[in-house]
């Protein structure tokens, strides 16, 4: 019992805390973006199986809903680097501040999961676009990447609420 009451001193403590922000996001944004780059690979092996010849304009496509992974990844480092991790001083966080952390990381986690779905699907959608009609590859890029807008911006606001936790 003891062990059990420790670990969840542990999680609860503003060190825990910020760390369970950084952790669920790049988790969070990890889980959509592989979901979006399968769902794209999917409709993308189908399409290659007739026309193995697009496989470089479809590739790309298949690669635009993993970015949201990595903008959780950077998320996570930045809680890493800034709640002191990296420098051992993370155990003199507060519960506020690891709370704080938690809130910050929140639009990259929500936006970015969600943005890598969607951004999936518009994707999928362009590779049927460039099965048909191969010439129109960049308007098929433009339209997922216009997606990917809002999670540069989600990016923006966890990173600098990061680094204004101090």
């Amino acid at each position: 019992m003891t062990l059990l009451v420790r670990f969840f001193e542990e999680l609860f403590s503003g060190a825990g805390l910020a760390m369970l922000g950084g952790a669920l996001t790049a988790l969070i944004t990890g889980i959509g973006s592989a979901k979006a780059v399968g769902r794209v690979g999917q409709v993308a092996s189908g399409v290659l199986a007739e026309d193995p010849s697009i496989f470089g304009k479809l590739i790309i496509l298949q690669a635009l809903p993993g970015t949201q992974g990595i903008y959780g990844l950077l998320v996570w480092f930045f809680v890493m680097i800034f709640g002191g991790f990296f420098a051992g001083t993370a155990s003199d966080l507060t519960i506020i501040q690891g709370m704080l952390y938690i809130l910050a990381c929140l639009p990259m986690m929500i936006v970015g999961y969600l943005s890598a779905i969607y951004q999936g699907k518009v994707a999928a959608d362009g590779v049927a676009l460039v099965a048909k009609r191969p010439e129109e590859q960049s308007k098929a890029i433009v339209l997922a990447a216009m997606v990917e807008t809002y999670a540069i911006l989600a990016l923006l606001v966890s990173i600098l609420s990061i680094m204004n936790v101090g």
